[in-house]
């Protein structure tokens, strides 16, 4: 009797654990690996300027089985700025970490073709920040993505009002001040 209570409550939290993120997770790195582009982002505090948010292709690579390793440009003060950052799988599913494990990134597979969610929380000197971004291989927009997008944002306690839907661009040209 003992053993069969134990197996039912052992299913039950395995059920429990796997409805915990209604997405699922990223099964293999090669799925990801080409270009990508940021299709929506949310952070949990977003700033009244950030109305507009310009974006460029990301690249996603898998160097070795467990690693993934993110390629992006941003622009800052209208110098082009261009970041890599190497993830390494944890032992959690769907889970890889970077920078001696202050961020953590949990990649889901979203239900439209060709699109993923990138769930990040970021944990320097003891003060977490998270962000999501919805990422498709095409620029175009997909509606169903986006839905499942902001359900998924919801879930993890962000307000839909900080949800920002990127301008593309192909790539990244510096402004130089010319008065200098």
């Amino acid at each position: 009797m003992k053993s069969l209570l134990l197996t039912v409550i052992l299913f039950s939290l395995v059920a429990i654990l796997q409805s915990h993120d209604d997405l699922p997770f990223l099964s293999e790195e090669e799925k990801l690996s080409g270009v990508w582009f940021i299709k929506a982002t949310v952070n949990q505090r977003r700033k009244e300027e950030e109305k507009t948010l310009v974006v460029f292709p990301i690249r996603l690579t898998c160097p070795e089985e467990g690693t993934l390793e993110l390629r992006h440009t941003l622009i800052s003060e209208g110098e082009c700025i261009k970041l890599g950052v190497r993830m390494q799988r944890t032992e959690e599913p769907g889970q890889y970490s970077s920078f001696l494990g202050h961020n953590l990134f949990y990649i889901y597979e979203v239900p439209v073709k060709d699109h993923y969610i990138i769930y990040t929380e970021s944990h320097p000197f003891r003060k977490i920040s998270q962000t999501g971004h919805l990422i498709g291989k095409y620029p175009e927009e997909k509606l169903e993505a986006l839905e499942v997008f902001k359900e998924f944002i919801q879930h993890k306690g962000f307000l839909q009002e900080n949800i920002i839907v990127p301008e593309q661009r192909e790539r990244c040209i510096p402004i130089h001040d010319s008065g200098k």
